[in-house]
């Protein structure tokens, strides 16, 4: 007889499914505050759609408060979309806060850091529909009368940015990818310029087995001919919805091979903008996140800073 206790998923040491339902989560599960005036970074909690629980903590410099007054032009806006394998991480957990707050630092920026639905309770495509909805609830302050006062006061909207690491590098390819097929905002000083993917998650080469995890979080796909985990197959990849790509990579990451694929898988298609590709040595996976005060997290922020700033 199998016991209702009986583990039946496990990832790495941050996650437990039972077959009873019950899921328990071991990392990133703190929720910090929003920061008034915290190391330069002003933060906020918003919520999205009441009916899906779908929120985001935006995050602005704190002299973006005095910019109106002093006449300062707006601030280029990014969306964020955290890691953790579709089932664990948050905006509001220590280390993402802290990311964001960082970035949001370096690069004098406003950033929406977007809190999607998790799986196994909420399986994909959950993620991706709520980071569409997160999406479209920005483009909602392009004309200045969204509900998110930050939003209308701070944001170019002509300079908007995706960004994500690991799943959520997924995402952005995914919410890139559905920009170049539904606008956002129509008619309107909308425009998205580019999008950053940082050690993505995507699946093998063909000819490997179907990556587990992503078999648990998304019970309905297809196997390599997914097109949301293997872009190479998809032939919406040449359309795009931005004008610049950053694929970044961890010389000792377990994904790296997945970055590079697609790095080659764009730069054969169709799409007509700029694709580039950055490798730290000697690091693995989120290598940023975990030692955030390392010489290369430090220089690694400053790449996602530029690349946001010169386009």
């Amino acid at each position: 007889m199998v016991s209702e206790s009986e583990i039946v998923f496990e990832f790495g040491p941050y996650l437990r499914a039972f077959k009873d339902g019950r899921v328990e989560r071991y990392f990133n599960t703190d929720v910090v505050p929003p920061s008034d005036h915290g190391n330069g970074v002003s933060s906020k909690d918003v919520q999205i759609s009441q009916e899906t629980g779908v929120s985001a903590r935006i995050f602005i410099p704190n002299t973006t408060i005095y910019a109106n007054a002093a006449g300062q032009e707006k601030l280029p806006l990014l969306v964020y979309f955290h890691g953790g394998g579709f089932m664990i991480g948050s905006p509001f957990c220590a280390m993402y806060h802290n990311h964001i707050t960082s970035l949001v630092k370096e690069a004098k920026i406003v950033a929406v850091s977007v809190d999607y639905r998790l799986a196994p309770e909420h399986a994909v495509p959950a993620a991706y529909e709520d980071s569409w909805a997160a999406l479209q609830w920005v483009a909602s302050h392009v004309d200045g009368e969204g509900p998110e006062v930050w939003l209308n006061k701070h944001a170019n909207f002509r300079r908007v940015f995706l960004a994500g690491d690991s799943a959520g590098g997924n995402i952005v390819h995914n919410m890139v990818v559905k920009t170049g097929e539904e606008e956002l905002a129509v008619g309107m000083e909308f425009e998205l310029v580019g999008a950053c993917l940082v050690h993505p998650h995507f699946e093998k080469k063909e000819g490997d087995d179907v990556d587990e995890c992503w078999r648990f979080v998304c019970p309905t796909t297809s196997g390599l001919d997914d097109p949301r985990m293997n872009p190479s197959v998809d032939p919406r990849l040449g359309r795009l919805g931005c004008r610049k790509v950053l694929i970044c990579a961890a010389e000792k990451d377990l994904f790296k091979e997945r970055a590079l694929n697609y790095y080659e898988a764009l730069r054969k298609s169709r799409w007509d903008g700029e694709v580039e590709l950055v490798e730290t040595e000697g690091e693995e996976h989120v290598f940023h996140l975990f030692n955030p005060n390392s010489e290369k997290a430090v220089a690694f922020l400053r790449i996602l800073a530029f690349f946001i700033n010169q386009s």
